[in-house]
C-alpha cells in the first residue's frame, strides 16, 4: 500500500480535501479538475489551477457539486447559504475602504515651483484617466479575485483610438509567468486559455496564448504577405542592411540601444507582444504553454493591420501587474486566499446547515405515533383538519425535534463566529453586533484591533503594486506621445485607500483643530487627517487653495513678514499684477478749514 505524499507548498492548506489531494499520490482529482491537467499546462501549475477551482466553488456555493465527483450524489445535498461569499465581500470592502484617491508626490506641498505645478497636472490627468477608464470598478473586480482566489492580474496596453492606456483585469487562472531568478518580476508572461469548438462555424478546439516578453532590441519590422498569402513579420529595408526604429542606435558590437523618455541611460531591452492560436490536435505531448510549436500557430492582427508576432511595443517593461492578496513568502510569487485558513470550518458549517435543514422538516411537520385506530390503518397522511378516531385505549404521541433543531442552530452560530474570529473579522465589522451595546468607543476600537492588523497587512502587499501600476500608466502616456505628456517625467504616485471603520468625525475634528492651532502639524497634514477621518475632502491640494484664497488675515501677516506683494498674491491664488497698468495716484482733496492744524500750520 502506497503512502500519501506530504506536500508543503503555497496550496498545502487544501491537502485535507480528498478531491484536491489524492490519498496516495497527493495529486488533484483529474475528473474534478480536467483543465488543470491539460497537456499544455505546466506540471508546476496543476495544484494552483485546481486550488482556484476549489475556491471559486466555495464562493459560488458549488462546493457540493465539486465534492460529488469523489463522494457521490449525496454530496450535492449539502446546504450552502453564502457564508464564504459574505466573508469575501466584507474583506474586499474593508481593504478598499470607503474611497480610493490617487495622490502624486509634491501635490500637497504649499509651493508654487514649476515641478510642483507639473505634479499637480499629472495628478489631474491620472484622476481623469481613472474616471474615463472606470478604474474604481476595475479595482473591485481585481480585489475580489485577490481576496477570493489569492491572486489577481492587471494587464495594461496603449489604445491609439482612445488616446489613453487601457487596464483590464485577467483571471489568475489564465496567468502563466516565467519568473526571473529573484522570483519577483517576470521576464516573460503568458495568458493562455482554451477556446471550445464551434461546429456551426467549422472551428475545432483551440488554444489561444498572448505573450509579453522582454528581449534585446531588434531592427524595425513590418508586416508582409508571402506569395502563398501567409502574413509574417520581416525586417524593414534590405535583409543585409535592416533599418532601425527612428531614434535607435547601434554600437560596434551590433547591440541596439534606445533612449526611453523615463530613463536616464539608454537601454538595450524592449517588450515584444505575440498573440497566437493553435489547434489542440496540433499540440505535441511534450509541449507546454512556454514551449508551443510556433510553425503551427495562427497569429492575430492589431486594429491597424500589424501582425502580432513579436511586435515591438517600444517599452522596456512588461505591462502586466500581479496582485497578491497577502505578502508572499520569501522567494515566492503567489498570494494566499483569505478563506484558506477557514475552509474546514466552512465545511463543518455547511454540514451543520444541512443537518439543521433536515431537522427543521421534522419540526415543522412532526412525526406522529398513533395506536388504536378504529379503521385499523397502518399508516396515516397527516394534514390540517384531519380527525383521528381512536378506540378505547388508543393513544397519539408526537416526536418533538425542536430541542435538537435549537442545538443545531446554536452550533451553526458558533461555527460562524469561529470562522469570523480566524478571519479576524469582528462581529461589529460584519454588522452582526449592535455597536450601541459597546460600553465605550474605546472598547469598540479595541474590538476592531484584529481587523486593523489584517487590513494593514493586506494593504502593505498592495501598496507597491499600485505604485507600479500608476507608473506604468504614465510611461504608456509618454510612449504613446500624448500631447499633454510630451516633455513630462514620471512622478511617484500612490493609491490611498479610505477609512474602513466608522469614525467619530467630531472627535477627529477636535483633535486636528487643537494640533493645528498649536502649530504641531501643518495644514496639509491636518486636511489629510480629516480626509482619512471621513470628512468629504476629495483633493487636499485643491482644498488648501480654497482655504488660502479666503485667508486674508494670514495673507496680511505674510505681507508684514516679507513685504513681498507677489508672495501674497500667490498665497491667495491671485494672478500676477499687470506691470503695464500703473496705479493711478490719489490726490488730496480741498483743505478742510475745521481740520486740526499741526505746529507748521499744515492740515493733518
Amino acid at each position: 500500500m502506497g503512502l500519501r505524499q506530504f506536500i508543503i507548498d503555497a496550496w498545502g492548506w487544501l491537502n485535507y480535501k480528498p478531491v484536491y489531494a489524492d490519498p496516495t499520490t497527493g495529486d488533484p482529482n483529474r475528473r474534478a479538475f480536467p483543465g488543470a491537467f491539460a497537456t499544455w499546462v505546466p506540471e508546476e501549475d496543476t495544484r494552483r489551477l485546481a486550488a482556484y477551482t476549489v475556491l471559486a466553488a466555495y464562493d459560488g456555493g458549488q462546493a457540493g457539486e465539486l465534492a460529488e465527483v469523489r463522494d457521490g450524489a449525496d454530496a450535492r445535498e449539502r446546504r450552502e447559504y453564502g457564508d464564504p461569499a459574505a466573508f469575501i465581500d466584507a474583506i474586499t470592502s474593508d481593504v478598499l475602504g470607503d474611497e480610493q484617491r490617487i495622490v502624486v508626490d509634491g501635490t500637497e506641498q504649499d509651493d508654487t515651483t514649476t515641478e510642483d505645478d507639473e505634479a499637480r497636472a499629472v495628478q489631474e490627468d491620472l484622476l481623469t484617466w481613472a474616471e474615463d477608464e472606470q478604474f474604481a470598478m476595475r479595482m473591485q473586480q481585481a480585489e475580489r479575485k485577490a481576496v477570493g482566489l489569492g491572486d489577481a492580474v492587471y494587464r495594461l496596453s496603449w489604445e491609439p483610438d482612445k488616446r489613453r492606456p487601457v487596464v483590464r483585469v485577467v483571471d489568475p487562472g489564465f496567468y502563466f509567468p516565467v519568473l526571473s531568478d529573484d522570483g519577483e518580476f517576470p521576464v516573460r508572461v503568458h495568458f493562455a486559455w482554451e477556446l471550445p469548438a464551434d461546429p456551426r462555424r467549422g472551428l475545432k478546439d483551440r488554444l489561444r496564448r498572448i505573450t509579453y516578453e522582454l528581449g534585446p532590441i531588434r531592427p524595425a519590422t513590418v508586416t508582409r504577405t508571402t506569395d502563398r498569402g501567409r502574413a509574417m513579420r520581416t525586417f524593414a529595408g534590405d535583409q543585409d542592411d535592416p533599418l532601425l526604429v527612428p531614434g535607435d542606435t547601434a554600437d560596434e558590437q551590433g547591440t541596439i540601444w534606445r533612449q526611453y523618455a523615463w530613463n536616464d541611460e539608454p537601454s538595450a531591452v524592449t517588450c515584444y507582444l505575440t498573440d497566437a492560436t493553435w489547434l489542440l490536435e496540433d499540440l505535441e505531448r511534450h509541449s507546454d504553454v512556454d514551449n508551443l510549436p510556433m510553425n503551427k500557430a495562427a497569429y492575430a492582427r492589431r486594429g491597424d493591420g500589424e501582425l502580432l508576432d513579436g511586435l515591438d511595443l517600444l517599452i522596456d517593461f512588461v505591462p502586466v501587474l500581479h496582485l497578491p492578496n497577502s505578502v508572499p513568502g520569501a522567494e515566492e510569487h503567489w498570494g494566499k486566499a483569505s478563506l484558506a485558513a477557514v475552509l474546514q470550518v466552512l465545511d463543518e458549517l455547511a454540514a451543520s446547515d444541512t443537518d439543521a435543514a433536515r431537522a427543521s422538516a421534522t419540526t415543522g411537520i412532526p412525526i406522529l405515533s398513533v395506536s388504536g385506530l378504529q379503521d385499523g390503518r397502518a399508516s396515516l397522511q397527516v394534514e390540517p383538519g384531519v380527525v383521528f378516531k381512536l378506540a378505547d385505549g388508543g393513544r397519539m404521541d408526537v416526536v418533538n425535534t425542536a430541542p435538537q433543531l435549537a442545538q443545531l442552530l446554536t452550533t451553526v452560530e458558533t461555527l460562524r463566529d469561529r470562522a469570523a474570529v480566524n478571519l479576524r473579522l469582528p462581529a461589529v465589522a460584519l454588522g452582526t453586533h449592535d455597536p450601541a451595546q459597546m460600553p465605550s468607543g474605546y472598547a469598540l476600537k479595541i474590538s476592531l484591533g484584529p481587523l486593523d492588523k489584517l487590513v494593514a497587512a493586506m494593504r502593505l502587499a498592495r501598496r507597491h503594486k499600485y505604485q507600479l501600476l500608476l507608473r506604468f500608466v504614465q510611461r504608456l502616456y509618454i510612449a504613446g506621445q500624448h500631447p499633454d505628456w510630451v516633455g513630462r517625467k514620471v512622478h511617484s504616485a500612490n493609491l490611498v485607500f479610505g477609512a474602513y471603520t466608522p469614525t467619530d468625525r467630531m472627535g477627529v475634528l477636535e483633535e486636528v483643530a487643537t494640533a493645528y492651532a498649536a502649530r504641531l502639524i501643518s495644514l496639509e497634514t491636518a486636511l489629510r487627517m480629516l480626509a482619512e477621518g471621513g470628512w468629504p475632502i476629495e483633493d487636499v491640494a485643491v482644498e488648501i487653495d480654497r482655504i488660502q484664497a479666503r485667508a486674508f488675515d494670514q495673507a496680511a501677516a505674510l505681507a508684514d513678514a516679507t513685504g513681498d506683494a507677489q508672495a501674497v498674491r500667490d498665497y491667495l491664488g491671485m494672478k500676477p499684477a499687470d506691470p503695464e497698468k500703473v496705479p493711478v495716484p490719489v490726490l488730496p482733496g480741498p483743505a478742510d478749514p475745521n481740520a486740526p492744524q499741526t505746529d507748521a500750520g499744515q492740515q493733518r
